[in-house]
């Protein structure tokens, strides 16, 4: 069930819930301590992760509620 406060998923056109936290970084844009953040379905996980891994942005790949539980922040910045 999605309410208001469930993360959507940032695949182009899902409305699933989110239930994985991709976190990456540009090094051209960012420092390489900052992450921002995608979240995505199961069903799109390996999609999105396979889009910033070639591109070599992609720093890991955790369930929502554990990036969550560790208070990293927002999940979809």
């Amino acid at each position: 069930m999605v309410s208001e406060e469930t993360p959507i998923c940032s695949a182009k056109g899902c409305r699933a819930p989110a239930v994985w936290v991709l976190a990456w970084n540009n090094p051209k844009l960012h420092t390489p301590e900052r992450r921002k953040t995608w979240v995505a379905c199961e069903e799109h996980r390996e999609h999105l992760s396979q889009f910033l891994s070639l591109r070599g942005f992609l720093k890991d790949c955790v369930p929502l509620e554990e990036w969550e539980a560790s208070g990293q922040g927002n999940a979809a910045e």
